[in-house]
């Protein structure tokens, strides 16, 4: 489970040691870890990924952090990539709560990031991750010095969250584990169909790792999943949920984002107490696997953040 695809389009960084930890209520998780360059590191960045996700899709990111100085983490979540899977049928897309995502984030840290891992300790985490990041930031205010958000799951555009109510019915109705009915995954477009990202290099890099190993993907969301989303997001915006966090938190905003809604964020980093915001205009929703002009607006704020 743990072995990392390495191929010549996306080649493994240096010095990665891939790990499988389990969960407290027993899921087998895929992480891995890089060391800091020689010299004094910076401490440790843990890559936080989105739904479909997975380690591979983040090996220029971590050579981007290396070239920093920092040591880097990563790992898949419950469901997805190269951990273990939750349905009998392995390409759906599952989870019972996001409650389950924060105890893979708990173990992760206590695992792999507080045991083996220089300190002091950040988050780099997008959509799906910068919920999750949210909502572990509640629990665990002492582990974690500051975390970047790039387009957080916080709230959808409006047509998605008027399927709230039925999908809420449907899960009830102990149905969660079907597919969501009559919608299309834009992850899977074709490139000039795609609302992810400009650059079609990267784009086309999730293929390549797809093709040399097809066990790493899932396809659309569940009615579970997709309500567990729903319930998280009504919590991050719940009153007194932004108000309570005291964590120094970066919100990157991609400025053509279809995926996320921008002006939920948006809503939300304004009630933080330790907040920054950035939007890159002309940005799509996956900015760290975006064109050269945009990634480096990203590492232009990263930088000036974490000073």
């Amino acid at each position: 489970m743990a072995e990392l695809v390495d191929i010549p389009e996306n080649p493994v960084p240096a010095g990665a040691v891939a790990i499988t930890v389990t969960t407290p209520d027993g899921i087998a998780l895929r992480a891995a870890r890089w060391a800091a360059p020689p010299g004094r590191p910076r401490g440790t960045v843990l890559i936080v990924n989105g739904r479909t996700e997975f380690i591979e899709r983040y090996f220029e990111t971590v050579g981007d952090l290396k070239r920093r100085g920092y040591a880097v983490a990563a790992f898949d979540w419950r469901g997805q990539g190269g951990s273990q899977r939750l349905l009998a049928d392995p390409r759906k897309g599952y989870v019972r709560s996001f409650s389950d995502y924060v105890t893979d984030l708990q173990t992760v840290m206590s695992n792999v990031v507080l045991s083996d891992c220089p300190p002091p300790y950040y988050l780099l985490a997008h959509s799906t991750g910068g919920a999750v990041a949210l909502l572990y930031a509640e629990r665990a205010r002492t582990q974690i010095e500051r975390m970047v958000l790039n387009a957080p799951l916080v709230g959808l555009p409006h047509r998605v969250m008027l399927m709230r109510p039925l999908l809420a019915t449907l899960s009830a109705l102990q149905l969660g584990k079907l597919s969501v009915p009559g919608r299309k995954d834009p992850i899977t477009d074709a490139f000039e169909r795609n609302v992810v990202t400009s650059d079609p290099g990267r784009y086309h890099r999730r293929s390549f790792v797809l093709e040399a190993n097809p066990a790493l993907g899932i396809g659309l969301p569940t009615i579970g999943w997709t309500a567990a989303a729903f319930r998280a997001m009504r919590r991050l915006n719940d009153p007194g949920f932004a108000e309570s966090l005291r964590l120094p938190t970066l919100f990157v905003l991609p400025g053509d984002d279809r995926v996320v809604d921008p002006f939920a964020v948006e809503r939300l980093a304004g009630r933080l107490k330790s907040a920054a915001l950035v939007r890159v205009s002309g940005a799509r929703h996956e900015l760290l696997m975006e064109r050269d002009c945009y990634r480096e607006q990203f590492w232009a704020a990263f930088d000036a953040f974490m000073l």
